[in-house]
C-alpha cells in the first residue's frame, strides 16, 4: 500500500478569550511514498500544530489532508504519532506496553504479537519483555514507544521531537536505530525538530516554516551524499556544513524579518 500524504492550502486559527490567532497560513506539499521530510522553524511556528493536523487530532480551519487519495477527517489507522514524552503506563510491563496500540484496536493476534515481539528485537529490548518502564533508560523508553506505534503497522509516521529529551550519546543512536527501522520497513515520515543537524542527518528533505503565522518559507532537498549515511556519519559527509550554514541563514532571516515588523530593536 502507498502513503502518499498531500496537504492543500492547510490554513488554522486558534481562537480564545483574546481573539483569534492564526497559526498557520496556506501550507502546501506532498510526501511521497517511502520520504522522510523533516519540518524545522523558530518557536512558535505552528510545526507541532501541523503534526496534529497530519495527525488528524483536529481539523484545519481551511484547507485539506489527504492520506492515500483520501481526505483525512480524522485520526486514521494509516498514521502513527510518536511524541517528545513516552507515555508508557507504568504499572504495564514493556512487553504489556508494547501491545496497548493492538490492544487499542482489537488487534491482538498471534500474527502480531509476533510481529511486535520481532520489533523489539530489532531494538535490543528482548530482554526487557517483564521489566516496567521505570527500570529502563529515556533511550530504551523510547525505543519501546517506537515499537508501540509501529506493531499496528501503520504506513505514516509522524514523530514530534521524540529524541530532544534525551543525551546527546543516547539521541545519535536513536537515530540511528530510527532511520535504519524506518527504511528496514518502508515507512514515510515526517519529523518536527528544532535541531538542524538532525534534520539534515535524517532527512530526504527539509521544510522550513516562517512564523506569524506559520508559512512554508523554503524547502531544501538533502543531497544523495548525506542521504546515503546513517544519520551518525551523515554529519561529517560532504555538503552536510554548508547545508546546516544555508538553513541557519534562514533562521536568522526568519529572526530579522520578525524585528523589522515589529518596527526595529528598541533603544
Amino acid at each position: 500500500m502507498g502513503s502518499s500524504v498531500r496537504l492543500k492550502d492547510v490554513t488554522h486559527v486558534y481562537v480564545n478569550k483574546q481573539g483569534a490567532t492564526l497559526a498557520l497560513e496556506g501550507i502546501n506539499f506532498t510526501l511521497k511514498d517511502g520520504e522522510f521530510v523533516s519540518i524545522v522553524g523558530p518557536s512558535g511556528c505552528g510545526k507541532t500544530t501541523l503534526l496534529s493536523i497530519m495527525a488528524g487530532l483536529f481539523k484545519p480551519a481551511d484547507g485539506k489532508v489527504e492520506v492515500n487519495g483520501a481526505l483525512l477527517e480524522g485520526p486514521s489507522p494509516h498514521i502513527g504519532y510518536m511524541l517528545q514524552q513516552d507515555y508508557l503506563f507504568p504499572w504495564r510491563t514493556i512487553w504489556d506496553n508494547a501491545l496497548l496500540g493492538l490492544e487499542l484496536r482489537k488487534a491482538i493476534t498471534p500474527e502480531s504479537k509476533e510481529y511486535t515481539l520481532h520489533l523489539l528485537e530489532e531494538m535490543g529490548l528482548a530482554d526487557t519483555l517483564q521489566r516496567y518502564p521505570s527500570q529502563l533508560s529515556g533511550g530504551m523508553r523510547q525505543r519501546v514507544a517506537l515499537v508501540r506505534t509501529l506493531a499496528v503497522k501503520p504506513d505514516i509516521l509522524l514523530l514530534d521531537e521524540p529524541f530532544s529529551a534525551l543525551d546527546y550519546q543516547t539521541k545519535l543512536q536513536l537515530e540511528d536505530l530510527v532511520a535504519m527501522t524506518l527504511k528496514k520497513h518502508g515507512k514515510t515520515a515526517v519529523l518536527v525538530t528544532h535541531d538542524i543537524s538532525e534534520a539534515i542527518a535524517m532527512s530526504d528533505r527539509i521544510i522550513i516554516l516562517d512564523r506569524n503565522p506559520g508559512r512554508t518559507r523554503r524547502e531544501v532537498a538533502v543531497p544523495e551524499a548525506i542521504r546515503n549515511e546513517s544519520p551518525f556519519l551523515a554529519r561529517e559527509a560532504e555538503g552536510f556544513h554548508p547545508l546546516f550554514h544555508t538553513i541557519w541563514q534562514e533562521f536568522e532571516a526568519i529572526e530579522k524579518d520578525a524585528v523589522e515588523r515589529k518596527g526595529g530593536p528598541g533603544p
